[in-house]
């Protein structure tokens, strides 16, 4: 039989590192069963084992998803062992779940996580002595360095054998009260979990009380009251601070600080990177750096082609050259084989152009990667969500909205995934809502299109400007969405622990790279390829089914859907009957937001000089911006709704926030194209501007009133 060993412990704590070193490649990733909670599982190396990823959670009190799945997995299915990594760095903290988790009755050997770091700032722990009161084995481990893993595991092993449990005891007085639940409630639970229940039940835990007695709970109650006027204090409140003595008391016999400055680098470099005025700034240059360093130029010119250009850029170039002259070579074969007509106009002109197109970004897309890897290896993102909490709180939401963002910036997929660990079923609705804002991996080929060909000189600040933009507009859904009654409530309290700065692990970095590229490219080979196909049939063939030729477009079925739209986006400046392509390209690219790319690569690539001239030539810098503006905050891919709807639970809450977010696309697009005719040469329309001054006064007056939407708001959400 495999023994079944979970992985526990507080977030940022190492423990996805550590679940990596554990099992290498030996992984499978799913939800658990009858939640949408992520679980990964894997083989644990060289052993018959497998390793349970928990999620990385603060107790076991189920008020967030993640705690429920964590508590009802060790209550309910009982793993062999429990593996709880504790960050060394911030002992006192970790160790509060440790004592919970020593309660359930399984064998538990503690990983005493980052030891390297402590180490080196002067720092000792008696290991021998910690594990003496803790009563379980105590490794010292490096995750990231992959100390003392062999060790770890040997222990793990070890105790399943062994059987060996244990827990913590607090004062005789509270122990007493202990010893008086367990009596209570014998035969109620199995007897592994009678201290755990009986600690519950003294914190008021109401998911304790299930399927208990009603004679069973009033002795528990009169327990608890006994305990509030001996000590004069609420049972809960007085359980934690027992918790915490005792947790300080052992910190205090093992821990040795041997520094002469109490003060660490880390800590050093907080007081600058999360200053109240300094870290947004400083959070806007590395932003700004990234997208300089993956996409754009390093400084403006006339001639870009004799300036020095950006990484991913001088990478993108090469790339595009191979894959023209690839191209070309399949190009030559297909004719020489006598394949020609439709199949060859599908392969070269809808497959190959459109893929490549795409895939054609794609030395951007890993530099852009590995430069975010970085920052979150570094220890760096945590503090931008502690940064961004500040602001959050300010529209209605917490820094742990915040999280979503920074994983949606790689994929909204899983950026949505991540709202899970919000315990506010309001709050994490809203930022399932509004997570898509944020430019991800699919909408960069889409930025550095439209930015290529209009924004020479200044792609990067456009794409900084594009990134700040969606956080904009998720501050301010934070405001609106809060005035719907449904989705009214305070912000999570957010608590996250900083990890001390540390080098990012070579392995680490390159392994989250090169997984978030192999998912761009696959995805480019299977559903844009498919998209692709698709477009091209519908732009080379008219409602007759008649192929046309490449200079007879505009009679295919794909313009005709597009001129059946597009003077739906004349008011944003870049809709109109010379302009179908670019609503067609805004279709097509809620399938997937690369189609956009490779839907303009089969549409304006035939045409001389290729599609970055024709958008060059066909819109404005200002109708451009417009352009990305709507395409970045309207309705995401499919997947990425599809995740939508797994969160929301319903299609029809699902469809509001479609909807909304195509509004709210609308909205800014407007009032972008058309305030801006008012400071550059495009003409303005009157009747286009004064709509934008009015919406414009709308969306203040939404922001600002206490109750904009009254009865109607309420009326639609179907309310009292």
């Amino acid at each position: 039989m495999t023994i079944r060993i979970a992985l526990a412990g507080n977030p940022n704590c190492g423990k996805t590192t550590m679940f990596n070193r554990l099992t290498g490649s030996n992984q499978k990733v799913g939800n658990w069963p009858g939640v949408t909670v992520e679980r990964k599982e894997g083989k644990l190396k060289g052993k018959d084992a497998r390793i349970i990823d928990l999620p990385g959670i603060y107790s076991l009190s189920p008020y967030s998803p993640e705690e429920v799945v964590s508590r009802d997995f060790l209550l309910d299915d009982a793993p062999d062992a429990v593996i709880n990594i504790v960050d060394a760095t911030n002992i006192e903290r970790n160790l509060y779940l440790t004592t919970q988790i020593l309660e359930v009755g399984i064998p538990v050997v503690v990983a005493l996580n980052m030891m390297d770091v402590i180490r080196k700032e002067g720092i000792q722990i008696d290991v021998a002595r910690l594990s003496s009161l803790l009563g379980c084995p105590v490794i010292e481990v490096s995750a990231l360095k992959g100390d003392g893993m062999d060790r770890l595991t040997d222990a793990a092993l070890e105790v399943v054998s062994s059987s060996q449990t244990s827990t913590v005891c607090y004062s005789e007085s509270l122990e007493g009260h202990i010893g008086e639940t367990i009596a209570a409630i014998k035969g109620c639970v199995p007897e592994r979990l009678e201290r755990w229940t009986a600690l519950k039940l003294l914190e008021k835990d109401s998911k304790a009380r299930e399927g208990i007695g009603d004679d069973v709970l009033a002795k528990g109650d009169s327990i608890i009251q006994e305990i509030e006027e001996e000590e004069g204090d609420d049972s809960d409140s007085h359980v934690a601070s027992e918790r915490y003595l005792k947790i300080g008391e052992m910190v205090s016999s093992v821990y040795m600080d041997t520094r002469t400055e109490k003060v660490t680098t880390s800590d050093k470099i907080d007081r600058i990177i999360t200053n109240r005025w300094l870290g947004l700034p400083i959070f806007a240059m590395i932003i700004f750096g990234v997208y300089s360093i993956a996409a754009g130029p390093w400084f403006p010119s006339d001639d870009y082609s004799g300036i020095p250009i950006s990484i991913g850029t001088w990478g993108t170039d090469l790339f595009n050259g191979y894959l023209e002259d690839l191209t070309g070579q399949i190009d030559e074969w297909l004719v020489n084989a006598g394949i020609e007509g439709a199949l060859h106009g599908l392969i070269v002109g809808g497959i190959l152009a459109g893929v490549f197109a795409v895939l054609g970004f794609l030395p951007q897309m890993l530099v852009m990667f590995l430069l975010l890897a970085i920052l979150e290896e570094c220890g760096y993102m945590a503090r931008v969500a502690f940064v961004m909490d500040r602001i959050f709180r300010r529209f209605g939401l917490s820094g742990k909205s915040f999280i979503p963002i920074l994983v949606g910036t790689g994929c909204g997929v899983p950026g949505i995934m991540a709202s899970r660990a919000i315990e506010g079923e309001k709050e994490r609705k809203i930022t399932v809502m509004t997570t898509t804002f944020i430019p991800c991996s699919a909408k960069l080929p889409v930025i550095a299109m439209i930015t290529g060909a209009l924004f020479t000189d200044s792609s990067s600040i456009i794409m900084t400007v594009c990134y700040f933009m969606g956080i904009v507009c998720i501050l301010m859904s934070g405001i609106i969405l809060k005035k719907w009654k449904s989705l009214t409530g305070t912000p999570s309290p957010f608590i996250m622990e900083l990890p001390p700065y540390h080098a990012p692990a070579v392995r680490g970095v390159l392994t989250s790279t090169l997984q978030r590229g192999w998912a761009f490219v696959r995805k480019a080979g299977t559903f844009i390829l498919l998209a692709c196909a698709l477009v091209w049939f519908l732009a080379s063939f008219d409602w007759s089914l008649t192929l046309l030729d490449e200079d007879a477009m505009g009679d295919s079925i794909l313009a005709g859907i597009g001129r059946s739209l597009q003077y739906v986006f004349i008011p944003l400046g870049w809709g109109g009957v010379d302009n179908w392509e670019f609503t067609v390209g805004t279709l097509t690219g809620l399938l997937a937001k690369e189609n956009v790319v490779g839907t303009f690569e089969i549409l304006f690539g035939v045409d001389e000089g290729g599609a970055d001239v024709i958008i060059g030539e066909r819109l404005s810098q200002l109708a451009g911006f417009s352009f990305l503006a709507f395409n970045l905050i309207c309705a995401p891919c499919f997947a990425a709704i599809g995740a939508m709807r797994r969160e929301l639970v319903s299609w029809k809450a699902t469809g509001y926030a479609v909807a909304y977010q195509c509004g709210l696309a609308y909205v800014v697009a407007l009032i972008v194209y058309n305030l801006g005719t008012l400071f550059t040469d495009d003409p303005i329309n009157p009747g286009f501007l004064a709509m934008a001054v009015m919406v414009l006064v709308a969306m203040v007056y939404i922001l600002v009133a206490r109750d904009p939407f009254g009865t109607i708001g309420r009326a639609v959400k179907g309310e009292e």
